[in-house]
């Protein structure tokens, strides 16, 4: 495949590479024989990638994505850059507003032929009621835009894989738990799966002529309410549990209180859904057919079983 790959000998650059989403986007790129510098606050944490690496194709950067002189130096030399970057926590409008138009700058200075910019589904598009959250993924794409016109713009929905904190925190609770509650139970979202992300991030930077400065949604096949993931994940784990739906008044409260798992901006987010608007080309543009959780359920959801891989029926 590397050879073949138009990013073959090329340097990228992942901002923020050494997270959850960054791991797939990095094997998908190794495996095109592109050459990768992972530029994060915590670089070590990628270090499980050097097994899966030639010599010399990949080198890691302490980055400071606030720091407009750390960006700028994390980029230098780059052929594409993509911008993973993503937090619920600090200065929002600095790390994901500001600082994707730095790197989008940097970019085009130093001539790179692709840039691409992960942000995300967010729903509510009017200002006044959008979370911070949403208000600092908008104002990234409009920064990465202004600097990088021909940037592509990937808006994927809550992403799922073996080892996500999305799936794994619910199966994790389910696993000890009798009775569960659930937060938004109606709130409807279409998952999708990271390795489909990251081959649209690979093919998007290969072919910057066909998708540069395009958006592309990016949801998986099928739209599953909270309700419906709880209850698929017991399932799968061959567990009988009792949800509760929580209301919303009471979830309200629940994320406005300090310590809680869960903000005020995510709740707000989860109450209004996290699927496709259908207005935006998705996977289809990209010859990519998402995969559905339900593939990958059973088998992931083994190890949370009462007797693993030797349980036949259903347990408490």
């Amino acid at each position: 495949m590397a050879q073949s790959s138009a990013l073959n000998g090329k340097l990228v650059v992942l901002m923020g590479g050494s997270g959850f989403i960054g791991n797939y986007v990095a094997q998908a790129l190794l495996e095109r024989g592109a050459r990768l510098r992972i530029a994060s606050r915590n670089p070590e944490r990628a270090y499980t990638l050097k097994p899966l690496a030639n010599l010399g194709q990949l080198q890691f950067a302490r980055c400071n994505a606030a720091d407009r002189q750390s960006v700028e130096r994390c980029i230098a030399g780059a052929d594409a850059v993509v911008n993973l970057v993503g937090s619920f926590d600090g200065d929002l409008a600095r790390l994901m507003g500001e600082s994707p138009g730095w790197m989008a700058e940097a970019a085009r200075n130093q001539g790179a032929q692709a840039f691409v910019h992960v942000s995300a589904i967010v729903g509510d598009a009017d200002e006044d009621t959008q979370t911070r959250y949403a208000q600092a993924k908008t104002l990234g794409e409009e920064r990465v835009l202004a600097a990088f016109p021909k940037a592509t713009i990937l808006r994927p929905s809550i992403l799922f894989g073996k080892d996500d904190n999305f799936i794994n925190m619910f199966a994790g609770l389910i696993s000890t738990l009798p009775v569960l509650p659930v937060f938004g139970p109606d709130a409807p979202i279409q998952p999708v799966y990271v390795d489909d992300v990251a081959e649209a991030v690979a093919r998007t930077l290969e072919n910057p002529g066909a998708f540069g400065g395009k958006t592309f949604e990016l949801a998986g096949p099928d739209v599953m309410t909270m309700m419906d993931i709880n209850e698929a994940i017991a399932a799968a784990q061959q567990r009988a549990r009792t949800f509760l739906p929580v209301p919303d008044a009471i979830s309200s409260v629940f994320a406005s209180l300090p310590g809680t798992p869960m903000s005020s901006d995510q709740w707000k987010m989860l109450k209004l859904g996290n699927v496709a608007s259908g207005d935006l080309p998705g996977f289809a543009k990209l010859g990519i057919e998402p995969k559905p959780l339900d593939l990958f359920l059973d088998k992931w959801m083994v190890r949370f079983r009462k007797h693993g891989r030797f349980t036949d029926r259903l347990t408490a």
